[in-house]
């Protein structure tokens, strides 16, 4: 395909709303804020072989192009309105084009976005997305309103997708994670034998848990409601204790988090013993999940709100005065993991 032809066959696809003025096909988009309103921006990049792995089906990419913008806008309580794609291929291909636009509009059509505009180039596989959403004026939710004595909650299962990551990549996802009993039972039995119950439970846990790392589910219906509820908010895309830091550091407090409270699948349960399954869980990142802090008089209405989304939301700590972030194990110890999350620069 040339470059027009590629952007006409996108187009082609894309669904439209009454609010966008001009769409696809010119220098820019122009769209119609609604009088009210405020425009809610974010942008993130996804790199093959970093965001995810290179076997990944396009179908699935360009969902989660779109899942990490669109849990921004929802970690920040506003309403999808529109997206802008940048994408970047190595060839002209249009089956793979038409299954990454599978994924893609197929969530958008799900939250009522709009696909008004981009780029196309040739290189390596990466993709941009800039998604914009529309709050009340004041009602975006943000970090650096946390308060002593707040609880924490988080939306869904903590640690699913860095599970997947480590188990189709061993070492690639958590260099730290360390699979002593893999090692062990290698080692007392010849590879003939039977698979032992952890290695059969860990290759039952990819077919569980890699739609979590593939798929990410934006939480929107929840962070809409959590403008009036909650005082501080984030997603958890690098872990949950850096993202955590992000809030205090913003907000000027600590936290305090409880290692039993984090919210846990079954299949990850099954596949990881307790301390990896604690590092995962805590550091992992890719979740995509909410952690919000509110008051302690709110609980009777977030518990309503799990109801009301049919998610499961989860206090795993509270707000405390000084700094960072801190990790109780049932003893009430202090957890100290190998690292408190991904950083994309670090050796």
């Amino acid at each position: 395909m040339a470059e027009f032809d590629l952007i006409d066959r996108i187009r082609s696809r894309a669904a439209t709303r009454g609010d966008v003025v001009l769409g696809i096909g010119d220098d820019a988009a122009i769209v119609q804020v609604p009088a009210g309103r405020q425009l809610v921006v974010c942008t993130d990049t996804l790199n093959a072989g970093v965001h995810f792995p290179l076997d990944t089906a396009a179908a699935d990419i360009g969902w989660k192009a779109l899942a990490v913008n669109l849990s921004d806008l929802a970690a920040m309580a506003a309403e999808p309105a529109w997206c802008i794609l940048s994408l970047s291929m190595p060839a002209d291909d249009p089956a793979w084009l038409d299954g990454f636009l599978d994924g893609f509009l197929g969530l958008a059509a799900q939250h009522a976005v709009a696909l008004i505009g981009g780029d196309t180039t040739r290189g390596p596989l990466s993709i941009s997305v800039t998604a914009h959403g529309l709050v009340e004026p004041g009602g975006a939710l943000c970090r650096d309103g946390a308060q002593v004595g707040d609880d924490l909650w988080v939306t869904g299962t903590l640690g699913d997708a860095a599970a997947a990551l480590a188990l189709l990549l061993p070492g690639a996802g958590l260099p730290a994670l360390k699979r002593d009993e893999d090692e062990r039972g290698r080692a007392s039995h010849p590879a003939s034998d039977p698979p032992s119950p952890l290695e059969s439970a860990r290759a039952e846990a990819i077919e569980l848990l890699r739609p979590r790392l593939d798929r990410p589910t934006p939480r929107v219906a929840v962070g809409r409601r959590l403008g009036g509820l909650a005082h501080a908010g984030i997603d958890i895309s690098d872990g949950l204790l850096a993202d955590l830091a992000h809030i205090c550091r913003a907000s000027g407090v600590a936290a305090e988090i409880e290692l039993d409270a984090l919210p846990c699948s079954p299949a990850l349960a099954r596949a990881f013993e307790l301390r990896q399954r604690r590092v995962l869980q805590a550091t992992g990142g890719d979740d995509y999940e909410l952690c919000f802090s509110a008051p302690v008089r709110a609980r009777e209405s977030i518990d309503a709100l799990a109801v009301q989304t049919a998610t499961a939301i989860t206090r795993i700590g509270r707000v405390i005065a000084g700094e960072g972030v801190r990790a109780r194990d049932a003893g009430g110890g202090q957890w100290h993991p190998p690292r408190p999350g991904y950083t994309h620069f670090a050796e």
